[in-house]
């Protein structure tokens, strides 16, 4: 009774234990792992053995875990059961490419290990070749590719040679152009997205999307003013920027940083009424004028005229630094363009006002000269006002061509105030003035017809200047002077001359050089 009870035991046992053929893959459970190796029930007799190597990751194999293999030996000479869980998985992921993918499709890789002319890739626990070519590793440092996860597209599928050959470039482009189409359908006007500083410029910075590189103007980058972009921004930064504008046809997309903030400028003429006073630090000096920041993100301009009463030309730049801290007054404020005169000189009382009661008219005053035109020279006559002294106002009877004949710069000189022009910021001299004119005395001195030689000064293309003594000057026109005689003349050459006319009023003498007089 106990031997059939035995025998059927047994038979339960028997028809209990699976059916297992070699080559089959089947599902198991892991039981056991040792140094080198791992246990797996499979519901046969015995349990099946496997290379601890032959798992992805054979650190992190517990017991517990279930894993398809490969029956590749049901008894071995020890009486084990031989198992792959390599060739399982090279199986499970044939067939599973196989049947579901094909050429430029994206799949899911490690990168394993790197070869001659590439790396090898495992998809589905099969080995696919990346050739260096389509990579698109440059850069990238050893130990963030190996066995670090990546896209791929399948290059080449070969389903009967069972060979793989795959391409990280064409899925990296083909997930951009992908995030691309996205982002095109998704941006907005007005909103803020986080981008990367992709590269740098003089006039702004190209900020990447994420697919697509958008234009962050330097105007918009800060309500301050900035020389170069990076003073705000450096390559690789992450920042958060606003859609100003996009158009998908130019592929064009415009960015603004300074759009987070509230624009400084609105409530401005409450801020900075007309007439106020405020102090500010000069951000940028240019020849026609000083910039002020005011506050950040405000800056107005004092304009080189408006820097001082005198009106002689300024060069900020010899009187300013960049830091410097000014005083100056509002002096008008245009919102819509963005722009705040200023003025220093407003500061201080205006001397014209003055001037009249200064320097009254035809009385003498002493000067000294500033610089030159060419129809005359400016003298300054104090620390806030100065005059000018025209060619015709410095000799009654020289013809002056060069008033730097007749003065030198730096020179003190005694004048005449001829008139005051307190609107436009204009007083006239004269240097001639302080003598009598002398050309009634002259008109008797050289009455019509009076011969003499003189000494040639000037020639011009109508006729030829001499000078008949010290600072007097008559002119011979080409008409009166016989054909041939301008020939090889030359300055300080002597001339016969004949008076031929002498107009007080227009204080000229004319001459003639004709050797017969009608």
């Amino acid at each position: 009774m106990v031997e059939e009870k035995q025998s059927s035991l047994a038979e339960l046992y028997e028809q209990s234990l699976k059916d297992i053929q070699e080559g089959e893959i089947i599902k198991g459970t892991v039981v056991g792992i040792t140094e080198k190796e791992v246990l797996i029930d499979i519901g046969y007799k015995s349990e099946g053995v496997i290379l601890k190597d032959e798992f992805p990751e054979p650190g992190e194999v517990k017991v517990g875990d279930e894993a398809e293999v490969l029956v590749e030996i049901i008894e071995d000479d020890e009486g084990r059961v031989i198992l792959s869980k390599e060739k399982a998985d090279k199986l499970q992921g044939w067939k599973r490419i196989s049947e579901n993918f094909k050429e430029k499709d994206l799949v899911e890789g490690k990168v394993r290990r790197q070869v001659k002319g590439g790396y090898m890739v495992e998809v589905f626990g099969i080995e696919g070749f990346l050739p260096n070519s389509l990579s698109f590793f440059r850069g990238f440092k050893t130990e963030d590719i190996i066995n670090k996860p990546f896209k791929f597209q399948i290059a080449k599928l070969n389903k009967i040679r069972r060979s793989l050959i795959l391409s990280r470039k064409d899925a990296v482009l083909m997930e951009r152009e992908t995030a691309k189409t996205k982002l095109w359908e998704e941006l907005k006007i007005g909103e803020t997205r986080s981008g990367t500083v992709k590269s740098i410029t003089d006039f702004g910075a190209f900020i990447d999307l994420g697919g697509i590189d958008g234009l962050l103007h330097i105007t918009d980058m800060s309500w301050s003013r900035i020389s170069h972009p990076s003073e705000i921004v450096a390559v690789g930064d992450k920042i958060e920027v606003v859609i100003l504008d996009f158009s998908k046809e130019s592929s064009k997309i415009s960015l603004g940083l300074k759009q987070k903030t509230p624009d400084p400028w609105d409530g401005i003429g409450e801020k900075f009424p007309i007439g106020t006073k405020i102090k500010g630090k000069v951000v940028n000096i240019l020849p026609y004028g000083i910039f002020i920041e005011l506050e950040k993100g405000i800056e107005g301009l004092v304009h080189s005229s408006e820097i001082s009463w005198q009106k002689k030309i300024i060069n900020p730049k010899e009187l300013f630094a960049i830091g410097d801290t000014v005083e100056v007054q509002v002096v008008n404020i245009d919102k819509n363009t963005k722009r705040i005169s200023l003025s220093i000189r407003q500061l201080e009382s205006n001397p014209w006002l003055e001037a009249e009661a200064k320097y009254p008219i035809s009385s003498k005053v002493t000067g000294k000269v500033r610089g030159f035109t060419d129809y005359g020279a400016f003298v300054e006559l104090d620390d806030s006002l100065e005059g000018m002294i025209h060619v015709s106002d410095m000799s009654w009877t020289k013809k002056v061509n060069n008033p730097q004949d007749m003065l030198r710069k730096g020179q003190k000189i005694e004048m005449q105030i001829l008139s005051i022009d307190v609107e436009n910021r204009k007083i006239s001299l004269g240097i001639k003035q302080l003598t009598t004119n002398p050309w009634s005395e002259i008109a008797e001195k050289y009455p019509v017809g009076t011969t003499l030689e003189a000494e040639v000064v000037q020639i011009t293309g109508f006729g030829v200047f001499v000078k008949l003594e010290d600072d007097l000057e008559g002119l011979v026109y080409s008409s009166e002077i016989d054909k041939g005689a301008l020939d090889g003349l030359k300055p300080q050459d002597k001339l016969n001359v004949t008076v031929i006319k002498v107009d007080v009023e227009q204080m000229k003498i004319g001459l003639s050089a004709k050797l017969s007089q009608e």
